[in-house]
């Protein structure tokens, strides 16, 4: 898989910006507002000048006007490493026919990826699968994407690795995308986003869900769960009416758990247009 696939999606998300929901603890100048205040020329407010303060800081000008000592505090702006962590679960892989959620999954983690990196952000990817971890680790150089294009298209959806293991490592001064379609270890993955949370990180949450989920057509027989082949359903009148009432039920739990435990989340289905979701998830 390369670039040349997304080039009009591409196209269609130059200039666009992604400021993170919190500020951010990097040391070094990037594009997001700061935890720390320093000698950025944007001005945030004075403060009275404190023993052990860097006098190169003191308002001179005021200090001459009215003998008195003050500081200038400035917000100070710091990169903000992106982390997308994808579900290659075989669920994903669906429908067969179409765009199936996967090859949303990777669409909107490109383009999402394009913003970041642009911004001078670091970017990272890993793809937990059934064969180990696909992984491309933090950088900014350029032709960054296009590994990221790379490692996706070695993978193929299957079997129900786990995600929540990955957050457990060191993320928390980290913006964490999580993409999936949240039917594997879903209540793990989210405590462990919550932790994050704790810890300053910032979490997207995109869950990804098809068209055929959402409008499953009567009379086509058995369905079966892809990750557990013994589950199957047959679609009728009456068991369509249940599984849409059940399934809209869960997702909107699903959403309300997600915000509740502070990160942005937003539901798209997979043939949506990539370039008007990105715009929902930079807004979110």
């Amino acid at each position: 898989m390369t670039l040349a696939r997304y080039g009009e999606l591409l196209d269609a998300v130059r200039g666009l910006t992604w400021p993170s929901r919190r500020r951010a603890s990097g040391v070094l100048p990037g594009t997001h507002e700061s935890r720390r205040r320093g000698t950025s020329p944007e001005l945030s407010e004075y403060r009275a000048y404190r023993q052990g303060d860097d006098p190169k800081q003191l308002d001179w000008k005021l200090l001459a006007r009215t003998d008195r000592a003050f500081v200038r505090l400035a917000e100070e702006r710091s990169i903000l490493s992106t982390f997308f962590l994808l579900d290659a679960s075989a669920s994903m892989a669906f429908p067969a026919g179409g765009t199936s959620k996967w090859e949303s999954a990777c669409a909107l983690t490109i383009a999402l990826a394009a913003v970041a990196h642009r911004a001078g952000d670091p970017v990272a990817l890993v793809v937990p699968t059934g064969r180990g971890e696909v992984a491309v680790s933090p950088r900014t150089r350029r032709g960054t994407v296009h590994e990221l294009a790379r490692a996706l298209g070695s993978v193929t959806p299957q079997g129900s690795p786990a995600l929540s293991p990955i957050l457990g490592r060191d993320l928390r001064a980290r913006r964490v995308v999580i993409v999936s379609d949240f039917l594997g270890d879903e209540e793990a993955l989210r405590r462990a986003a919550q932790a994050l949370v704790a810890q300053g990180g910032d979490i997207h949450a995109i869950h990804v869900v098809a068209r055929q989920e959402l409008e499953p057509a009567i009379g086509t027989g058995m369905i079966m769960d892809p990750e557990h082949e013994e589950v199957r359903r047959p679609i009728t009148p009456a068991s369509r009416a249940v599984y849409l009432e059940r399934f809209a039920a869960w997702r909107a739990e699903l959403a309300r758990a997600w915000r509740l435990c502070g990160a942005a989340f937003t539901e798209v289905v997979a043939d949506d247009d990539p370039a008007r979701v990105v715009r929902r998830v930079l807004a979110a």
